[in-house]
């Protein structure tokens, strides 16, 4: 028992430093989001994966104890018996859950919001099937879908741009990210009518971005305005040339 004591700390500590080296890349290729939106979708699955660990910890650890009481120790087998348990623990909570990708037939559904949310976590996973200049476009597409979201708050349904969005976000994107995916590898680098598909994709997904960043440069029109409208207030009432009200008054 005193030798489970001893240890139970170190056990901890190295489980511990498992799970964060897989977390961090391990012998694993980190995944990198590609936008707020997925980080916090794997912030909050790497979460739920520690807590699971935390509690498969506790339970090796509670289960050792009793061992040892009825046993009258567990001995250095048994300590060593803990520590794999605690290893095989971290190796697998270092993978499960999985963070749930949204399947292609799912994207376009829900408000509009959680549309461009799905989008961008369901993107993130086709990357590594896409060419490089591909891959830097998506990371820049990431980051816009972030922004648009932002603007997307509160937004009703029905709105012009609301639908637009669920066309171009929704529809066009995932689509043509899954045209290019049918392809054949070896096809991909031979050209057909004047591009290949590399460039058609690269240049599809350039055209999508500008078009992204014009809508949430639309959308924030409103809020611009009414900033420019209150600065151009506040500088007239409190400016350098405005008048100041009289201070002084005259005594009786």
């Amino acid at each position: 028992m005193s030798d489970l004591s001893r240890d139970s700390d170190r056990i901890l500590s190295e489980g511990r430093a498992l799970v964060r080296d897989n977390r961090e890349g391990g012998r694993h290729r980190r995944a990198v989001s590609i936008g707020e939106g997925s980080a916090r979708v794997r912030r909050k699955n790497w979460t739920k994966r520690l807590t699971y660990f935390v509690g498969a910890v506790f339970t090796i650890l509670v289960a050792g104890s009793v061992a040892g009481l009825v046993l009258d120790g567990i001995g250095f087998v048994g300590v060593m018996a803990i520590a794999l348990a605690v290893v095989v623990a971290a190796a697998v909570f270092s993978n499960y859950p999985k963070v749930k990708i949204p399947k292609r037939s799912d994207i376009n559904r829900g408000d509009v919001k959680q549309m461009v949310s799905r989008t961008e976590l369901w993107l993130e996973a086709q990357r590594p099937a896409l060419p490089p200049p591909a891959v830097n476009l998506v990371d820049q597409i990431g980051v816009q879908l972030d922004n648009l979201g932002f603007q997307l708050e509160g937004l009703d349904q029905n709105h012009p741009k609301a639908r637009e969005i669920r066309s171009l976000v929704g529809e066009q994107l995932p689509e043509m990210v899954d045209s290019y995916r049918k392809i054949p590898a070896h096809l991909r680098t031979e050209k057909r009518a004047g591009a290949t598909p590399d460039e058609q994709l690269t240049g599809s997904l350039s055209k999508i971005s500008g078009e992204i960043d014009s809508i949430t440069r639309q959308l924030a029109e409103g809020s611009l305005d009414d900033l420019a409208i209150k600065h151009r207030f506040l500088e007239y009432k409190f400016g350098e040339g405005a008048e100041t009200s009289p201070q002084l008054e005259h005594k009786s």
